[in-house]
């Protein structure tokens, strides 16, 4: 019986993210991984059960580092500016230290393979919801339905990521996310999401 290697495991991991975020899910073979990571197709079915686990196995290690970073240093106590900002700052340095994983999570989990019972997403929707409460509860935040909040809360900021990412705005101008323009971004929404 084969053993499992550790850096050959995460060398199939590290290559089918690549995979999928340069070509697709489609693009994404069990014999393409294999020769893209060096290894024969049945080391990868030592790791994982099939490709569907696979997918679904990687997305869970994503977010949860991508929660649990979020989540580190963030009470939802906090006031709503400091709370926000927290959040803000956090997920971009997530973003910057992981932009592929970024990526990977964003095209998983706006596909039909999620699987949509993960501990750590409801760990985190739970601290953002308490955060919300308080702060609507403090009258530092008006009350907006949850998909009017995110979008005032969270859409500019992933506009900016998304810009950041491909190092281009309209028009294939060329653009950089600094700490001014994030800053920028975020004072604009908090003057939309603060009650008069």
């Amino acid at each position: 019986m084969r053993l499992r290697d550790e850096h050959k495991e995460a060398l199939v991991r590290e290559k089918a993210i690549e995979m999928i975020v340069n070509e697709g899910f489609d693009g994404m073979s069990m014999q393409k991984l294999a020769k893209a990571a060096d290894v024969s197709p049945a080391t990868i079915y030592l790791y994982f059960k099939n490709r569907e686990d696979m997918l679904n196995q990687l997305y869970l290690e994503t977010e949860k580092r991508f929660y649990e970073s979020s989540l580190q240093g963030f009470d939802p106590e906090m006031s709503f500016e400091e709370g926000l900002w927290h959040q803000w700052k956090t997920r971009f340095k997530n973003i910057a230290d992981d932009p592929k994983g970024f990526r990977f999570m964003e095209q998983f989990k706006h596909s039909p393979l999620i699987n949509r019972s993960s501990m750590y997403g409801s760990q985190f929707k739970e601290a953002m919801s308490k955060f919300v409460h308080n702060a609507i509860k403090r009258k530092e935040l008006i009350e907006v339905p949850r998909e009017t909040y995110w979008a005032l809360a969270y859409g500019p900021f992933y506009t900016l990521i998304k810009f950041h990412l491909d190092q281009k705005a309209f028009a294939g101008t060329d653009f950089k996310l600094t700490d001014h323009k994030l800053k920028q971004a975020f004072q604009l929404v908090l003057k939309s999401l603060r009650p008069e």
